[in-house]
C-alpha cells in the first residue's frame, strides 16, 4: 500500500458507538488516499471491540496501556502517522464528505510552509443547529482575539475547532499538544504556532464539520473556573490585553458564577479590567453572573432565528 496523503487522527474513550460514526464519516470522504489512526485513551473494551468489526485497511488502531488525555492521545497519534498531512476529529463529531479534499487544495495553494487550515462547522444542539464562525479574522486582528474576545452578545463569533484543523505533521512534531493540561489544549496550540513563522491560519468557507457539541462531557467543557484562570495567567505572553479581558469575562466568569462563587465576582472583575475591556465585555461580565445560563441561550437562540427570518425577507 503507498504511503497516505492525509493521517485522520480520532482520539477516543469509552464512547465505541461515538467513534464508529466518526470513523464512518472519515471512510466517506471523497479523497480516499487517507489512513484512519483511532487511539484509544486507556483499556477500552468495548471501543476495541466495535472497531475490530471494521473491514477497511485504512483503518489503524493505536491502544494506549493508559488513559492520559486527549493531547497525549493525538500526540501519539502524530507519532504513528505516516502522512504528511494530518486531520483531527473528536470522537463525537463527523465530517461532511468533502472535507479532506476542500481543505488540502486550500493547504496546497497556501503561501505559507506551514498552513493551518480550519473551515465552519454545523453546531448540532437540543435547540437547532447553528453555523460557526459567525465571521473570519479580519487583516491583522491577532488571533488570541479572534479567539478569545468578543464583539457581540452571541457565542460563535470566532472559532477554530479541534475537529476543524488540518495541518501538517512537522509542524504538529516541532509543537505537539500541551499534554497535562486539562483544559484550552486546542486554543493553546493554536496561539503557540501562530507565534512561529511561516504558519499562516487560514480558512475553507465550507461548512465542513458536524459539531455535536450537546453529547460533550469532557474537561474541557467543564465547570472549573481555576484552572480557565491558571491557564490564561500562564498565557498572558500569547494573548493581547484585551483578549484576556475577554477571556476571563466570558470563560472564567460563567464558570465561577455556575459554581456559585460570588466572593470573586470583584476580585475576577478588577483583573480582567487590568487588561483593555471594551464595553462589550463588561456587558457580557454581568450577564454572565446575573442571568442564567439557560436563559441566555434562550436569547441566544431567538435572536438567532429573528435575525435568519430577517435575512430571509
Amino acid at each position: 500500500m503507498l504511503e497516505p496523503t492525509i493521517s485522520v487522527i480520532i482520539p477516543t474513550h469509552r464512547r465505541s458507538q461515538l467513534v464508529k460514526r466518526a470513523v464512518a464519516s472519515a471512510m466517506e470522504q471523497t479523497l480516499s488516499d487517507i489512513e484512519i489512526i483511532v487511539v484509544i485513551d486507556g483499556l477500552d473494551i468495548a471501543t476495541d471491540t466495535e472497531l475490530a468489526k471494521i473491514n477497511d485497511p485504512r483503518l489503524r488502531i493505536v491502544q494506549l496501556p493508559i488513559s492520559e488525555g486527549g493531547a497525549a492521545a493525538r500526540n501519539a497519534g502524530i507519532a504513528q502517522a505516516k502522512a504528511a498531512w494530518i486531520a483531527f476529529l473528536d470522537d463525537d463529531d463527523e465530517w461532511l464528505p468533502q472535507k479532506l479534499e476542500l481543505q488540502l487544495a486550500a493547504a496546497e495553494k497556501s503561501q505559507y510552509q506551514y498552513p493551518v487550515i480550519s473551515c465552519c462547522l454545523t453546531a448540532r444542539t437540543p435547540k437547532g443547529d447553528f453555523t460557526y464562525p459567525r465571521r473570519f479574522p479580519k487583516a491583522e486582528e491577532p488571533l488570541s482575539e479572534y479567539l478569545l474576545a468578543r464583539n457581540s452578545l452571541s457565542f460563535g463569533e470566532g472559532l477554530i475547532q479541534t475537529s476543524t484543523i488540518f495541518t501538517k505533521k512537522e509542524l504538529l512534531t516541532k509543537v505537539p499538544f500541551p499534554e497535562g493540561l486539562p483544559k484550552h489544549q486546542d486554543w493553546d496550540w493554536l496561539l503557540k504556532v501562530d507565534t512561529l513563522a511561516d504558519v499562516g491560519i487560514e480558512f475553507v468557507t465550507d461548512t465542513l464539520v458536524v459539531w455535536h457539541c450537546w453529547q460533550r462531557q469532557s474537561t474541557s467543557n467543564t465547570s472549573n473556573w481555576q484552572q480557565s484562570l491558571a491557564w490564561i495567567r500562564a498565557s498572558q505572553n500569547l494573548v493581547t490585553p484585551r483578549a484576556y479581558s475577554g477571556f476571563m469575562m466570558t470563560q472564567v466568569a460563567p464558570q465561577a458564577a455556575r459554581e456559585g462563587q460570588w466572593q470573586v465576582f470583584w476580585s475576577l472583575l478588577q483583573e480582567a479590567s487590568r487588561g483593555r475591556p471594551k464595553a462589550i465585555d463588561l456587558i457580557l461580565y454581568f450577564l454572565m453572573w446575573f442571568v442564567p445560563q439557560n436563559v441566555r441561550r434562550s436569547l441566544r437562540v431567538w435572536f438567532r432565528l429573528k435575525t435568519q427570518q430577517v435575512k430571509g425577507v
